[in-house]
């Protein structure tokens, strides 16, 4: 009897959980506020934006220069050897910069500039400037009385060639003679002239083999030398020091 009871009562009642009415629903939480987050977000941004401003403050201050891209010699202009680069404005160097390279070219090393030097201005000078003690000295030569590919910076030597020396020594006095003994046994006028400087000669179209090179030797060898060579009786050799 008390099993049936218990069962009538719970019959009345629903399974289903009672739902609430349609249209009250609970309230949301506030959203949390974060201001620490939106500051750093903030300065992030700040950050950017003045890195941006540096880099191109930081641009704006590199001008262009010349650069050598081969030796030139003494007494030498840089010709076509040169090159643009970029580098960081300093007043207190004397940078030559590119738009300045026409008024370069006018002007002379004092000394030689190597391969990858950022040119300054006191490397160089409206003339060639000749280092005491030396001389500079012309000399045209024919194909055969140079080796190839003498450049300048070379060290060569010079020697008299030619009959105008032994035929003149057997008609001139002790003097002579001792010139072209000196000249049979293979003394050299000058055994060790630094080449300035190698032109073609004649016609730019036509190549005749005939070169003019510009030589750099002591002050005490510079007559012979010339003498030779007005005579056209000079060739040259290149020996070791190169």
């Amino acid at each position: 009897m008390k099993i049936q009871e218990r069962t009538g009562a719970g019959a009345g009642r629903s399974a289903s959980p009672a739902q609430p009415p349609v249209g009250d629903r609970l309230p949301s939480p506030p959203r949390e506020r974060k201001p620490a987050l939106a500051a750093l977000a903030v300065l992030l941004i700040l950050v950017g934006a003045l890195g941006a401003t540096m880099l191109v403050l930081r641009a704006g201050d590199r001008v262009e220069v010349v650069k050598v891209t081969a030796d030139i010699q003494a007494g030498e202009s840089v010709g076509n050897k040169v090159t643009s680069v970029m580098v960081a404005a300093d007043d207190s160097i004397n940078y030559i910069e590119w738009s300045q390279l026409g008024a370069l070219k006018k002007l002379k090393a004092k000394s030689t500039i190597y391969t990858n030097t950022v040119v300054m201005g006191q490397m160089f000078a409206a003339q060639e400037q000749i280092p005491e003690g030396k001389a500079s000295v012309g000399v045209a030569l024919k194909e055969g009385q140079y080796p190839a590919g003498v450049k300048p910076g070379d060290i060569v030597a010079a020697y008299r060639v030619g009959s105008s020396s032994s035929s003149s020594s057997s008609s001139s006095g002790d003097s002579a003679d001792k010139d072209t003994s000196s000249s049979a046994s293979g003394g050299a006028i000058v055994p060790d002239a630094r080449v300035n400087g190698v032109a073609d000669d004649g016609d730019s179209t036509v190549s005749t083999g005939n070169k003019s090179f510009t030589l750099l030797v002591d002050e005490a060898d510079a007559a012979a030398l010339a003498s030779a060579a007005a005579a056209g009786e000079v060739a040259i050799v290149r020996v070791p020091g190169n």
